[in-house]
């Protein structure tokens, strides 16, 4: 289990709070961040009282480096699940320069500050608007990557909550964008997937990350170089007794600190 609470941003939205039930019913310790854009605080009283579990809540933004650091100060973070974006196509389109400010920008800061406290493990949850009109299909891992891009504040983020929206009357209607398109009924074809598969393939990244998920290095066996010898390591228990120096970094923690 996880050595630290796991920070959740973006946990009051739709996909972040089902994250955050999974995550409470495998037994980490969650701490939920939003800046309320699109989402309220009500929706983590409900995981509440699905868990039987209390959980930390900030209203904290990402371009707010101070609270982000007071977070950070307050507890001990082991991972950060990352869902705090913007990320609807159209308004992208419209307002380029709050979506690079937000997830861009808000991003960097959120980075910085985990480097600040020591935090190296983080969970990215992306969209698949960044792929733009895909070259190819299904799309995996090395597609290029295009677009940016959350829906207006009062809209539903997602497909589902907006059809439970029109099916109770709170919205008029869901709308069709196009059916002129190269498909077999002309509208958009899509993926879907459950949320609760998707959280659960959250949790499932986070489980990984404690297995330790390393870095395959290509590399191959040579021969000896002239004047290598088979073994050579220090004692430095002198250097203890007489500096009160002793290393306190393990081998994991070089490559952290590597520079490239």
């Amino acid at each position: 289990m996880a050595s630290g609470s796991i920070l959740v941003t973006g946990g009051a939205g739709y996909v972040g709070t089902h994250t955050v039930v999974e995550l409470l019913d495998a037994g980490y310790d969650v701490i939920v961040m939003d800046n309320l854009h699109n989402a309220s605080m009500e929706s983590i009283k409900g995981v509440e009282e699905i868990t039987g579990k209390t959980v930390a809540t900030y209203s904290v933004d990402l371009l707010d480096k101070d609270g982000l650091r007071d977070l950070f100060k307050k507890h001990k973070i082991y991972c950060v699940m990352h869902f705090a974006g913007l990320k609807a196509v159209g308004e992208s389109c419209q307002k380029p320069l709050m979506y690079y400010k937000n997830n861009i920008a808000g991003t960097v800061n959120l980075l910085e500050v985990m480097k600040e406290f020591g935090v190296y493990n983080m969970i990215f949850s992306s969209s698949t608007t960044v792929y733009g009109s895909p070259k190819y299909l299904p799309i995996d891992e090395k597609h290029p990557v295009g677009k940016i891009g959350e829906d207006p504040k009062g809209i539903p983020n997602n497909l589902m909550p907006y059809i439970s929206q029109v099916a109770v009357g709170r919205l008029k209607e869901l709308t069709v964008h196009g059916n002129d398109y190269d498909t077999p009924d002309g509208t958009g074809v899509r993926d879907y997937i459950h949320v609760v598969d998707l959280a659960q393939g959250h949790v499932a990244a986070l489980k990984r990350l404690e297995k330790g998920c390393g870095c395959k290095i290509p590399y191959k066996i040579a021969g000896r170089r002239a004047g290598d010898i088979a073994s050579c390591y220090a004692d430095a228990k002198l250097a203890q007794e007489e500096l009160g120096w002793t290393a306190k970094l393990d081998l994991a923690r070089i490559p952290e600190h590597s520079v490239f």
